[in-house]
């Protein structure tokens, strides 16, 4: 497993200058499913999923250079995290395709009000980064 600091770090990278996955789909018996593992800092992954959603979309959507990278971050993230944990991989790809969908559904143009949100995710996303790692980091 990757340690979450290298790959939250590599993500603070970018938040200076992410990936929609197939459909959710829930276990055929909820009852034969093992307890979904969590770690003490899975809040501010999730946000920092649902982050990076909003950044790919916005920087997608204002073409603006690197937008592809926050979409590997995500996938990056995912493969450190979730490893053989496919119910919190489900979870923080549901946080990222939240954040996607949430600017999708008010802006379908670059627009400066796109602009400055867009802005203010990033260093959102490098605020987490850094608590994330600060506190949690190995």
């Amino acid at each position: 497993m990757i340690p979450v600091r290298r790959v939250v770090l590599s993500l603070l990278v970018l938040a200076g200058p992410a990936m929609a996955q197939g459909k959710h789909t829930a276990p055929a018996q909820e009852e034969t499913a093992p307890p979904v593992a969590t770690v003490p800092y899975d809040d501010k992954l999730a946000r920092l999923a649902e982050v990076l959603g909003s950044v790919h979309y916005l920087r997608t959507l204002c073409k603006a250079p690197g937008g592809d990278e926050w979409r590997e971050g995500m996938k990056q993230l995912l493969d450190s995290e979730t490893g053989n944990e496919p119910q919190r991989k489900e979870r923080l790809t549901a946080a990222f395709n939240r954040g996607y969908r949430a600017f999708a559904s008010v802006y379908t143009d670059c627009t400066p009000a796109a602009i400055v949100a867009e802005e203010r995710y990033r260093n959102e996303g490098a605020t987490l980064a850094t608590e994330i790692t600060s506190r949690f980091g190995n």
